[in-house]
């Protein structure tokens, strides 16, 4: 009798502990299938070289490629530009010069607060307030230098020169570093006003000499792509930095490897006007840590050290990069494309797609439960970058007013040949629904 009460309160004693534990992403029981169907080459006519943003303003389809601001490795850039059309098709046929440039604001000073380097618009967020899809908010990819962005001992921010790795563009050519931050619009996309940075690494995670070989970063965040869920914008996002303080004596490209790939972070949509230090990263088990802190990747996006994946900071790669988030009313899941780096220079020749059917991210642990990545598309000999889903010019897209965040059964695909500079769609992907 003894033994079995004993053995009642441990069971129960045991139940109560494991109910404490934290719930585990659950995976999708059998993920959506899709199939390429090829369709005839459609370019894009401008200068492509982040992800695709784009909303609905009113009736007309815009879209803002491009890249705008300081940049002393490769020539300051005033391509950051927009195109309208009736559909999306129609937008994404706009000749070159038919692309209109908004007012944008300018670069700051150094050692003034504002805008520094340059600045490339990743996502569009279209406030649900406004009425009228005039009122936007822009995520945007930023790179500086030491020479844009030097250390400020007061702030933390900027960078020391010192065994800095290098860029892309020769021997001594300086790395670049990537940070976040947000734009708003109140008259759909003609003018833009800085409202700060959404999130950023600081000096002492930078990944230095000697170990930095891979031509890519010095370290940082960039690469997002944002969508809405609940009260906040969900940012998923490439992580180059390392987990922890830098220190050539005690480097690990174990560990370097553990904290990075693509990651999430988020903040409340009522936080977008002032964003700079209110945003979250996701720690391993919940929206903790802060902006400009250390977060955890979603687990289930790294590919393993034993299946090749290693570190942003070596020049055989091993990582997703480049997310880019949809959610596709058809499938009723979230679906996110991304690149994958197998060389120094952000070589890499294959792009990847994950579901995750946990439409509410702030749900436990919804934001992590994405399904293994699988092949979406292999080109050898070439260097794919900034793979996405876009609308067409079907009826079902324009009365839904699909856009890159939004889709349906079918939506064309698009991505960068970096080596040919061309970016374009060869496919369009169709959807089938996972079978319960």
């Amino acid at each position: 009798m003894r033994q079995l009460l004993l053995f009642g309160i441990f069971g129960i004693c045991f139940l109560g502990l494991m109910s404490c534990q934290p719930k585990q992403p659950q995976a999708l029981q059998e993920t959506p299938k899709f199939k390429l169907l090829s369709a005839d080459t459609f370019y894009f006519n401008n200068f492509v070289d982040c992800n695709m943003a784009e909303a609905w303003v009113g009736d007309t389809f815009r879209i803002f490629p491009g890249k705008y601001g300081e940049d002393p490795l490769w020539g300051d850039a005033r391509d950051l530009k927009f195109a309208d059309g009736k559909n999306a098709d129609e937008a994404f046929s706009s000749k070159k010069e038919a692309f209109t440039e908004p007012r944008m604001p300018k670069n700051a000073p150094i050692g003034t607060p504002g805008l520094h380097g340059a600045a490339w618009f990743e996502t569009v967020y279209q406030d649900a307030k406004d009425p009228s899809g005039r009122t936007l908010y822009a995520v945007y990819h930023n790179e500086n230098y030491p020479q844009t962005l030097p250390f400020d001992s007061v702030s933390g921010q900027g960078y020391i020169n010192y065994r800095w790795p290098r860029g892309l563009t020769g021997p001594t050519s300086p790395a670049a570093v990537c940070r976040i931050g947000i734009m708003k619009s109140t008259d759909g996309g003609r003018s833009w006003d800085n409202r700060g940075l959404f999130l950023e690494d600081l000096q002492a995670r930078m990944i230095l000499k000697p170990f930095n070989t891979s031509n890519t970063f010095a370290g940082g965040v960039g690469d997002p792509s944002a969508v809405a869920s609940g009260e906040y914008l969900y940012l998923f996002y490439g992580e180059y930095g390392y987990p922890g303080v830098y220190d050539s004596t005690r480097y690990e490209a174990e560990k370097e490897w553990s904290g990075q790939c693509i990651s999430v972070a988020r903040i409340k949509l009522s936080d977008l006007d002032n964003p700079q230090g209110k945003a979250k990263r996701w720690d391993g088990q919940a929206f903790t840590r802060p902006w400009n802190g250390i977060g955890a990747p979603v687990a289930s996006l790294q590919i393993p050290r034993s299946a090749g994946g290693g570190p942003a900071s070596s020049p055989t790669g091993g990582f997703h990069w480049g997310p880019s988030v949809s959610w596709n009313t058809y499938l009723n899941c979230w679906v996110m494309l991304m690149g994958k780096v197998e060389g120094p220079s952000w070589e890499g020749d294959e792009l990847y797609i994950s579901f995750n059917s946990n439409q509410d991210f702030g749900k436990a642990q919804n934001s992590q439960s994405w399904s293994k990545p699988q092949l979406l598309v292999k080109r050898p000999g070439h260097i794919l970058w900034y793979p996405s889903l876009q609308p067409m010019n079907t009826p079902e897209d324009i009365k839904n007013k699909h856009t890159c965040l939004r889709l349906g059964k079918r939506a064309r695909l698009f991505f960068k040949y970096s080596d040919l500079g061309a970016y374009r769609s060869e496919h369009i992907i169709e959807f089938e629904k996972a079978k319960k």
